[in-house]
């Protein structure tokens, strides 16, 4: 045991303690209980490493459904101007075209 000076904390066992508290301890023999919560630093924070990759994981989940969307939407764009096209004929094409032509020619 280490001997200490009475009416002082023993240092290095609990040097928070106030010194009003261990000394009213000490006079009544109540018995101090001293409670030392501790973390292990050593271990990986596993909470903010699956945070972390559930948030990249949905950002391109996003990314790859949006390349589809417009993927998917060119597609029916290129349909629809094929069906158009194919239905208007000669005749819708040349009326096109020469809707399109500029006026002064």
């Amino acid at each position: 045991m280490h001997s200490h000076t009475p009416g002082q904390p023993p240092g290095i066992i609990a040097p928070h303690i106030p010194a009003d508290t261990y000394r009213h301890a000490e006079e009544t023999g109540a018995p101090i209980v001293i409670v030392v919560s501790t973390t292990d630093p050593s271990g990986l924070p596993w909470r903010r490493i699956l945070i972390a990759a559930g948030v990249t994981g949905a950002a391109a989940i996003g990314g790859w459904a949006l390349v589809v969307a417009l993927c998917a939407l060119l597609d029916a764009t290129a349909h629809a101007v094929t069906v158009i096209a194919g239905a208007a004929g000669p005749i819708g094409v040349g009326i096109t075209f020469r809707l399109a032509r500029p006026k002064n020619l």
